[in-house]
């Protein structure tokens, strides 16, 4: 009854799918659906990622495509995040000395720039100032670095239809590697990116309460090495490292 229980818990209080309990539990996943049936909790997708709320959905929107191998197609997006003002913003303080502090230092926004590999779910995401062409242009050449080390030949890029994702500049250093736009006003051809947009937010940058943008700043590459591999992904079910053939760290 306490692993019930337990199993229970972590799907209410951390919305988990049955993978990460699984393995936090250290237990069969068919074990953990078995207990998420029994007790009538509904498949995550059915349910809003805000409030834990069931939703209807269609039988469309359980489709779900995957990229047969490593690089044949990665998402690239910008996400935008309010910093936090020095002294901590309307969490610690309330709405108005939040507000006080943010007309202060710390005002303004940080650009997540991330990349996904869609059979891996690997990431790599750098905070910057902005999301200019030549930002835009400057991170994928890193990006694409870091996918060439982990042993990830890219071979496509989906982008949105950001003024920096059109750039000459950007289509010129993709060089041979394919570029795929979404279709317009439907982010969800990009879900991949999205999904770790909406992860991001969850797990790093709302997951505690920030005293200033520098100490949230600060726990963002420990949280990005612990999602690539030490964090068990549903869809996968095991870490995006896990499924990188010959992969650095599978050798240390």
């Amino acid at each position: 009854m306490r692993v019930k229980r337990r199993v229970v818990n972590l799907r209410v209080s951390r919305r988990w799918g049955p993978a990460r309990i699984a393995a936090q539990l250290r237990l069969n996943r068919s074990t953990v659906q078995a207990i998420l049936r029994r007790y009538g909790c509904a498949p995550l997708r059915w349910t809003d990622p805000g409030t834990g709320a069931r939703i209807k959905t269609s039988r469309a929107a359980t489709n779900r495509y995957e990229a047969a191998a490593p690089g044949e197609l990665v998402h690239m997006d910008v996400n935008k995040l309010g910093r936090i003002p020095n002294g901590g913003g309307h969490r610690i303080h309330g709405p108005q000395r939040g507000k006080k502090n943010r007309a202060g230092h710390g005002h303004g926004y940080a650009f997540i720039h991330s990349v996904v590999d869609d059979h891996t779910r690997m990431a790599y995401s750098e905070i910057l100032n902005d999301e200019r062409k030549g930002t835009v242009t400057a991170f994928w050449n890193r990006a694409h670095a870091w996918f060439t080390d982990a042993g990830i030949d890219v071979k496509a890029v989906m982008t949105d239809n950001g003024m920096g994702y059109r750039s000459h500049v950007f289509r010129d250093t993709l060089g041979p590697i394919r570029h795929v736009r979404t279709r317009p006003y439907r982010p969800q051809t990009n879900r991949k990116v999205e999904r770790l947009n909406r992860t991001l937010l969850e797990e790093w940058a709302y997951a505690r309460t920030y005293r200033s943008e520098t100490e949230r700043t600060d726990a963002f590459v420990p949280w990005l090495h612990h999602y690539n591999h030490h964090r068990t992904h549903t869809a996968i079910n095991g870490t995006p490292a896990s499924r990188v053939p010959n992969h650095p760290s599978h050798n240390t």
